[in-house]
């Protein structure tokens, strides 16, 4: 889709070529001679170098990938997009629904993305939302070599992926470190924006640990460098050549690029990259705490000096912040001796933290300063059936699960098993959905996750998973070739 829209900027340069001269902003000029708009006063100018944007592009080019993914989707409700004649744009509320389906129907879907390569055995890290719920994931070079991908885990709340490509003496990126750049400094991107591989797009950073709705573990890192559909998952690059972001999110009222795209940091991603090789899970620390920011009224009222810092709102009942001591009115100032500017700035540093560590928070309280000390807990979340290096393929499942709750097996009536919070590739194709309760594998009971990788460990390309749904136990097969 193409649209052209006349400024009078654009329209100037076209008068001034049709009559064989030129153009440049702030004087007319024909042939060699120019005059300056007398009500224009002069402005002191320096011109500096451009940042080599090609020797970056050459360095690293070749270890971003382009990501295709394929998928199965199953329809819960029915929907319909109208047909659009070629030209015409849709609001953003009609993009969101696909084609008219069936309740329950399947449909195949095929999607790409972007990554880079973090590791010459072939690790990668990518978006979450680039291979979530695929089936099939491959991965291309740039020097056209294709390779089959293993999604070795998935993080939903940061939208961090890795994947694993049997392959050596790959070309890797450097990392960098995002706390280095500032705002205005000049970022390059590596991408496949709508499937045109290694295109490459400069522009500057535009803001630092920047909250987004429901993104509330990622300080984002704001550019207005030009990313679209297809970008997802490839690095961001400071100026010394190094990674210092993985591109995410965009802020669109189109679909495409409008001069807002946010990246998660590298550090956040390699953190994230860690733990789901070593573990096959992403464990974060929790305070249990709701805060929301200040303004100067509000500030005023309770007696600070400025608008700095994050007013607790909620404690949670039996929560570690209620055991430090934390109640609802207090400003956390301080995290560990560091400013708490936002109150945006402390959830992501506090799932960073490790469960079982002790943090010191600064608090203002009754208009003095007071130091109290928290141990942080874990926060409670699904466990993505993943794989960790060198042990068995247990993401062929395609299962997001989570052991039953005291309540739930009362209700359910059974003793033990997990429950399905997400389903891809061969269980959605077996027909195994979220709210079932897997109970046993190959005859085998299965009380946690653990002992769900165990049982994988070693199996065949077919297993049985008897699952409980509603009332009923039956024993689904499940081909993971």
């Amino acid at each position: 889709m193409r649209s052209i829209r006349l400024r009078r900027s654009a329209t100037a340069i076209a008068i001034a070529l049709a009559v064989g001269g030129s153009f440049q902003l702030g004087r007319s000029v024909v042939g060699d001679a120019y005059a300056a708009p007398p009500s224009v006063a002069p402005v002191a100018t320096s011109v500096g170098a451009l940042p080599d944007f090609r020797t970056i592009a050459e360095r690293l080019g070749p270890a971003v990938v382009n990501i295709a993914v394929e998928g199965t989707v199953r329809t819960a409700t029915r929907s319909r997009i109208p047909q659009v004649p070629p030209g015409l744009e849709l609001p953003d509320f009609f993009k969101r629904f696909g084609p008219l389906q069936p309740p329950g129907s399947e449909r195949n879907v095929r999607g790409q993305g972007s990554g880079f390569i973090v590791s010459s055995d072939g690790v990668i890290l990518t978006n979450a939302h680039v291979v979530d719920n695929a089936t099939t994931v491959t991965v291309r070079l740039t020097d056209r070599r294709e390779y089959p991908a293993r999604v070795v885990g998935i993080d939903g709340p940061s939208d961090v992926a890795v994947l694993q490509i049997d392959a050596e003496d790959l070309p890797t990126v450097p990392l960098g470190d995002p706390d280095s750049v500032h705002v205005g400094d000049w970022v390059l991107a590596i991408g496949s924006p709508f499937g045109f591989e290694n295109s490459v797009t400069a522009g500057i950073v535009s803001a630092r640990s920047r909250s987004l709705p429901d993104e509330g573990y990622v300080p984002f890192i704001q550019t207005d460098v030009a990313i679209n559909p297809g970008n997802s998952g490839g690095p961001l690059i400071n100026m010394a050549g190094e990674v210092i972001g993985i591109n995410s999110q965009i802020y669109s009222r189109s679909g495409g690029y409008q001069g807002l795209s946010f990246a998660i940091p590298i550090d956040v991603a390699a953190g994230i990259r860690d733990q789901l090789l070593a573990d096959g899970r992403v464990t974060r620390g929790r305070m249990g705490v709701g805060i929301q920011d200040l303004n100067q009224a509000l500030a005023e009222s309770f007696g600070l000096e400025s608008a700095g810092g994050a007013l607790v709102t909620q404690v949670e009942k039996d929560s570690p912040a209620e055991r430090a001591g934390l109640h609802s009115g207090d400003v956390i100032l301080e995290l560990d001796g560091t400013a708490v500017t936002r109150s945006a700035e402390l959830p992501p540093k506090v799932a960073a933290m490790k469960p079982g560590s002790e943090a010191g928070l600064t608090v203002w309280r009754d208009g003095k300063r007071i130091h109290l000390a928290v141990e942080i807990g874990r926060m409670e979340g699904p466990t993505v059936v993943s794989t960790k290096a060198g042990e068995a393929d247990q993401a062929r499942l395609g299962l997001a699960l989570r052991p039953l709750t005291d309540d739930e097996r009362r209700r359910s009536g059974v003793d033990e098993g997990l429950l399905v919070l997400e389903v891809a590739g061969p269980a959605s194709r077996a027909g195994i959905r979220p709210g079932d309760v897997v109970l046993a594998l190959n005859g085998r009971a299965v009380g946690d996750v653990e002992s769900l990788r165990k049982l994988l460990d070693g199996v065949g390309k077919h297993v049985a998973l008897l699952v409980q749904r509603a009332d009923a136990r039956i024993f689904v097969p499940v081909e993971i070739g």
